[in-house]
């Protein structure tokens, strides 16, 4: 009696299947994309444009420095990070009108008119070994201030809150409470 042979399963196309099963997940899988910080650069300077040595008044910068331990410094002195949102908020507001916070400079507003507008610039900056984390933390408070400040001016002016408004509506918020934060490149921040 001769041998049986045994049935087998030709897999000389299981590579294939499989490099098309690989084609076909990669086309149809999205991919989670990778969030930033929402930021405008000013535009570039045209060849023609003189570099002007632009000084501004100390009185109108607040200083954010955090060191390679996450440890906050605002205005020179040290700082919770809790109570970052509150001192941005007074920084920029001046509610009493005091000769150590930013002045206010009037400007005509298209569609508005005229606003005291808060000549503050908050500059932001870190040390290299300062935590990505830390560097988020303070970026979203810092944002959180100006974003809570554009709302209460919008609830003021226009009834509801600045992301309901429309785009000249906005414009105009946006032009009454700017948004400058200055970041400078990381340095060796003092420990304290």
């Amino acid at each position: 009696m001769g041998k049986k042979k045994t049935p087998a399963i030709n897999s000389s196309s299981t590579a294939d299947i499989a490099f098309l099963l690989l084609c076909y997940f990669l086309m149809t899988t999205t991919m989670g994309s990778q969030t930033g910080l929402s930021r405008r650069l000013p535009p570039m300077p045209t060849e023609d444009q003189k570099l002007e040595n632009q000084k501004v008044n100390k009185r109108n910068i607040l200083i954010v420095k955090i060191n390679s331990h996450d440890r906050l410094f605002a205005g020179g002195e040290p700082m919770e990070i809790t109570f970052l949102k509150d001192k941005v908020k007074e920084f920029l507001t001046n509610p009493t009108n005091d000769p150590n916070l930013p002045e206010r400079e009037m400007k005509e507003i298209e569609g508005f008119g005229q606003y005291p507008v808060s000549k503050g610039v908050i500059s932001l900056q870190n040390d290299r070994g300062t935590s990505y984390q830390a560097y988020i933390a303070v970026q979203n408070e810092l944002v959180k201030a100006i974003n809570e400040l554009r709302d209460d001016f919008s609830y003021n002016n226009f009834g509801k809150k600045f992301m309901a408004l429309d785009e000249d509506q906005q414009n105009i918020v946006k032009d009454a409470i700017p948004q400058q934060i200055s970041e400078a490149e990381p340095m060796e921040v003092k420990r304290r």
